[in-house]
């Protein structure tokens, strides 16, 4: 049972053992945790590497305190030596008085050193958690640009818990008292060397168990793992549309389809929990065979003279001291797997998010947009998406986007606003690629109104604001009155403060399409990509609409909207259709969507007659 960690930085030294007596982890601040662990920059690919540079920091006063425990371990078994050998043949209450008042102050001793090690792994659990949540949720946001997945996504904060979780339990115990079975084994040899010897086979059968465990388990596990995965992504997406599945009447179908999935994953959590099951009862059994051979050789070397009677409960103690972290760790075994396995899918993870770096500050774009010989793939693919895009424009400038269905327009927003990683070429603002940007700095001066608009829970004001964190009046109410959404805001009960739900539910469809304008347009950013954002907005919206791509136009910024209706490309000044992921049409709109419209392949677009065929 291996595991592993890294830390680093002078600067973060903590003396954990002396700190998990002075600093109580329920008082401990979080900075005095984190001062616990530093994650590297570059996190070990193995869990077993994982743990050891975790423990790194502590592993000093870890491993005295599991010293200490493992030589109190002995007191049961001295005592019972000094009883049989000494107390009984004297018959003097006096010896076992003495005898009894150090064998408890003994073990109470141990059990204070037993706390501060528990207490001590669970401060190391909560400080890898700190040191490594924001890189997992920074991971998990950027996933969906690497690649498609079927789960609900949030795989990687099950891990990370499952991690934390083993490393506070009893299971990373057993990794501080594995190296101390050799030192009781090297006893049971002084004892006697048939002791020993008979120990020493009980060892080898329980590593054998420990063996099994890990060849047995670990493949059930990790299908397990993915059914769970799965059945809990499909039950998020049937939450999601819980209408159009009542509504239709195939919410029963639902049902079943979610019983045949949960059937699977229990299918593997029981072929799992089975073998691992047997195995701890095996060890258990082979345990207590022990023992019981061990007493029986003992009673042999007492009945030949070979060694007094204090031998036989001694030893016997000794042993089942000797092989308590084997089965400890057998016990623990479908823990480990699942920790192991977690930490080598957020190793992958954390290895396929954007990598850190401090990026040079550069000033704000207010010039130019050009987007050169561009190829978008889908993340996680090969698949072309867009083919060789290429076009340039400028501050001032509305492009509008038209097309076919899956001719790539919405992909070539997301390309745009830097959410998808160009196969070829480069999106450039004022001639820098946007990979030269930090990516919460490039997001300033980007405003993103995505196809399906969901809101977070929260208030408007906050989702407005993109939950900044000195959240100001002003910028917030030039948003809302830029979306043409103030009056409608402020009509509201609470106003600014209304709270809207997970996923905006509070509100109408409108309602959310028009805040999340808002949202896109808060501190005048330079370039705002809208796909579809007239989809949901009535006559009033999509005025509001008009207006505000008026208002970019006139501050000097570039505005980009993907249409579907005529009524989006009002205030747009070029356009560009799209088809079969290449441009077939790029120009003012007055020659592109003029009187005579253009003809491209079998799409007919014509703005003039209010209607656009594909």
């Amino acid at each position: 049972m291996t595991i592993a960690l890294q830390v680093h930085g002078a600067e973060r030294e903590a003396v954990l053992w002396a700190s998990c007596k002075s600093l109580p982890y329920a008082t401990a601040n979080v900075e005095d945790r984190r001062k616990v662990l530093a994650v590297p920059k570059d996190p070990p690919q193995t869990f077993v590497a994982l743990m050891l540079s975790a423990l790194r920091k502590a592993f000093v006063g870890i491993a005295l305190a599991s010293a200490a425990i493992n030589v109190l371990a002995l007191t049961g078994s001295f005592f019972m030596l000094q009883v049989y050998d000494r107390v009984i043949p004297s018959h003097s209450l006096p010896t076992l008085s003495g005898l009894v008042i150090i064998v408890v102050t003994l073990y109470l001793f141990q059990g204070v050193i037993e706390f501060l090690r528990s207490m001590l792994l669970v401060r190391i659990g909560m400080s890898l958690d700190e040191r490594l949540n924001r890189k997992v949720f920074g991971a998990l946001l950027f996933l969906p640009s690497k690649k498609q997945t079927s789960d609900d996504g949030l795989q990687s904060v099950r891990d990370l818990e499952q991690i934390r979780s083993f490393l506070s339990g009893s299971g990373s115990t057993a990794l501080f008292d594995l190296p101390w079975v050799p030192f009781y084994l090297i006893l049971c040899f002084l004892f006697h060397f048939w002791i020993g010897f008979t120990a020493l086979c009980g060892a080898f059968l329980l590593v054998g168990i420990t063996v099994a465990a890990e060849i047995l388990s670990r493949r059930p596990a990790l299908e397990a793992a993915r059914s769970s995965a799965a059945r809990l992504g499909f039950a998020q997406a049937a939450r999601r549309n819980w209408e159009a599945a009542v509504a239709m009447g195939f919410s029963g179908r639902l049902t079943e389809k979610w019983a045949v999935m949960n059937e699977d994953y229990l299918r593997h959590q029981l072929t799992a929990s089975t073998r691992v099951g047997a195995l701890t009862i095996a060890a258990k059994i082979a345990r207590m065979m022990l023992q019981s051979g061990v007493l029986a050789v003992g009673a042999i070397l007492v009945i030949r003279q070979e060694a007094t009677g204090g031998i036989i409960i001694a030893s016997s103690i000794l042993v089942t001291r000797a092989l308590a972290p084997v089965e400890l760790a057998i016990g623990q075994w479908k823990g480990f797997v699942a920790a192991r396995q977690g930490w080598t899918r957020l190793a992958a993870l954390l290895d396929a998010a954007p990598p850190e770096k401090q990026a040079f500050a550069l000033p704000a774009p207010s010039r130019e947009l050009s987007v050169e010989n561009i190829t978008v793939t889908s993340p996680g693919s090969r698949d072309l998406i867009l083919r060789n895009i290429s076009f340039k424009i400028s501050a001032g400038t509305i492009l509008g986007v038209i097309g076919p269905s899956a001719s790539g327009k919405s992909s070539l927003a997301r390309a745009v606003a830097g959410l998808w990683p160009v196969a070829i070429g480069a999106v450039r603002l004022d001639r820098a690629a946007l990979l030269q940007w930090d990516t919460d700095e490039l997001g300033q001066h980007v405003g993103y109104l995505p196809q399906d608009v969901d809101l977070f829970d929260g208030t408007i004001a906050e989702n407005i604001s993109r939950f900044a964190e000195d959240m100001r009046t002003e910028p917030i109410i030039a948003a809302a009155k830029a979306a043409g959404v103030y009056d409608m805001i402020v009509k509201l009960p609470d106003g600014f403060d209304t709270k809207i739900g997970e996923g905006g539910s509070r509100l109408s469809a409108g309602q959310r399409q028009r805040i999340a304008l808002a949202r896109a347009l808060y501190g005048d950013p330079f370039l705002v990509v809208l796909d579809e954002p007239n989809s949901n907005l009535d006559a009033e919206g999509e005025a509001a609409l008009t207006a505000a791509l008026a208002g970019v136009k006139d501050r000097g910024g570039i505005a980009i909207v993907i249409a579907h209706r005529p009524s989006a490309l009002a205030a747009a000044d070029t356009v560009m259709i799209v088809a079969g992921g290449q441009v077939q049409a790029f120009g003012p709109k007055k020659d592109i969507l003029g009187p005579s419209p253009k003809q491209v392949g079998t799409t007919h677009f014509a703005v003039a007659g209010g209607e656009t065929h594909g």
